[in-house]
């Protein structure tokens, strides 16, 4: 069972120019920014990093709006913790637990959580927000993760397992997202 206080987010590069060809990105987007407000209502610190801005432009402003910032992390490395400023922070936070969504899918999502977990760390890997351009590259990302033994999950199941109780503040604000 996964802590609150022992979990953070990272929300890798949904971007301008990658977003418009990424497969069922609609649905992506829409799910992360749901998974996104219920990490906040839960006050989960999260991170959300960007691929080459110059090029591949800023994160969609429905992710910003969710996660009520601009603020980014700027990388050109794939995986986000291959980035010195972005593993630095990481670290900071000194949680164990890091919740993972984004696109590509089988680039940066997938050596985000395979450098995560090689370092220590027990990466979550939301299913349902996560894409590509193709597919199958997802799948593939699905498979290999299992493999590696990162845990594999929904943006509904991860935000229920960090409630823990119906009790709680967060509950309320949370239930009405998933509906």
């Amino acid at each position: 069972m996964r802590k609150v206080k022992d979990t953070m987010a990272m929300i890798v590069d949904y971007q301008e120019r990658m977003m418009p060809v990424i497969h069922r990105n609609e649905e992506i987007i829409k799910n992360a920014t749901i998974l996104i407000k219920g990490l906040k209502a839960l006050d989960v610190p999260m991170m959300i990093t960007q691929q080459y801005t110059k090029g591949l432009g800023m994160t969609v402003a429905p992710i910003f709006a969710a996660a009520e910032t601009e603020n980014y992390f700027e990388k050109m490395t794939f995986s986000s913790f291959r980035d010195e400023k972005t593993a630095a922070q990481i670290r900071n936070h000194q949680r164990k637990n890091v919740i993972v969504c984004g696109v590509e899918a089988h680039i940066c999502v997938l050596q985000t959580c395979l450098d995560l977990k090689e370092n220590g760390y027990a990466p979550i890997l939301v299913l349902d927000c996560i894409g590509s351009r193709k597919q199958s590259n997802v799948e593939m990302t699905i498979t290999r993760a299992i493999q590696e033994g990162i845990t594999v999950t929904s943006y509904e199941s991860i935000l229920f397992e960090l409630m823990e109780r119906a009790d709680i503040e967060a509950f309320r604000t949370v239930s009405k997202l998933v509906r």
